[in-house]
């Protein structure tokens, strides 16, 4: 009967994977029709929501991260606000604020009015244009699902994700994100420019008198169906040790190898771990497949580490930049 029983949890466990890995292919296909040329740039986005994270996504103006952003909420059905980070945007900007209010009566009182931030999907537009103070109002949202106002807590709708934007730090008006902040991002993905092909077909297809339309493909409990899933899928012993090789050859501690300690100024804590094996279990999950693999953990080394670490004015001079540096490790973890 237990043997029964066991069979029969597991048949229920793979249909239910089965129906959110057709609902996140379809989800991955209309984004494809609506982004062009960033397939991998759409499916870490869909791993980082599975997953249950947050994801920082990085490139030049006009590659289509905003737009990105509002049709994954379109999507997965998910309630979106859109906070634009300017230099003078102020924290209750974001979470909200107390006013006080005076009755019909005469008696007055505090009434707390929720900020943008009380949603299930926010975009941080340009995120790295407002002051560390600013961006560092969302660190408690982030990390705890709730916010605290004039000492009173708030508690976020459920799911609550945030997919922020950010222009290269080179660029003029633009602040650097605080390293806690860093941490709190799954994913950090990189949008490049479109092949040729991608932006032949861009161009058709976006400059005529249509315009494409998404239906939503997910609900929101959907998604925290997905979460729950993804935790419950399982993950090899070689992934895990691969996991922990690349993270922990990382960190210039008295382990390291001679180089780390010399290039690396500070390298990633355990959290990027657990973004590794969340990311790639998410990942599984949008393509399809039951458990991830060690390619999966290659593929994601980069969005994992490349803002968790950084590197000291030796590597700047050696012109080593953080990609090339994590693509060492990678091949020091394999060899190993």
């Amino acid at each position: 009967m237990i043997d029964d029983a066991a069979g029969t949890q597991d048949q229920d466990l793979l249909r239910k994977f089965d129906d959110i890995a057709a609902r996140m292919d379809r989800a991955r296909s209309a984004l494809g029709e609506v982004v062009f040329g960033q397939q991998e740039v759409v499916d870490l986005t869909l791993a980082t929501l599975a997953a249950g994270g947050h994801g920082l996504l990085v490139g030049a103006p006009g590659l289509a991260k905003t737009l990105l952003v509002t049709t994954v909420a379109d999507l997965l059905g998910l309630s979106e606000k859109r906070v634009q980070f300017t230099p003078d945007l102020m924290p209750g900007d974001i979470l909200g604020s107390e006013v006080l209010e005076e009755s019909a009566q005469g008696g007055r009182e505090f009434r707390f009015i929720p900020g943008p931030v009380f949603c299930q999907l926010l975009m941080a537009d340009e995120i790295n244009r407002a002051s560390p103070r600013t961006q560092s109002a969302l660190l408690q949202a982030m990390q705890e699902r709730h916010v605290t106002v004039a000492g009173a807590r708030h508690d976020l709708p459920s799911p609550f994700h945030v997919l922020a934007t950010q222009n290269p730090i080179e660029q003029e008006g633009t602040y650097p994100l605080p390293e806690a902040q860093l941490d709190r991002f799954l994913l950090q993905i990189n949008v490049g420019y479109p092949d040729l092909e991608s932006e032949k077909r861009m161009l058709a297809e976006t400059t005529g008198v249509t315009e494409t339309d998404v239906a939503a493909v997910m609900t929101g409990d959907d998604l925290k169906d997905a979460q729950r899933l993804v935790r419950e899928m399982p993950i090899g012993e070689q992934v895990v040790d691969l996991i922990l090789k690349i993270v922990r050859a990382a960190r210039p501690d008295e382990n390291a190898s001679e180089r780390v300690r010399a290039l690396v100024a500070w390298g990633p804590g355990p959290r990027a771990s657990q973004a590794f094996s969340l990311a790639a279990r998410g990942l599984a999950l949008v393509e399809g497949r039951h458990a991830p693999s060690l390619d999966d953990i290659a593929r994601l080394a980069k969005p994992v580490l490349r803002h968790r670490m950084a590197l000291n004015f030796a590597a700047r001079s050696e012109g080593l930049d953080t990609d090339q540096f994590i693509d060492e490790l990678l091949d020091g973890a394999k060899d190993a």
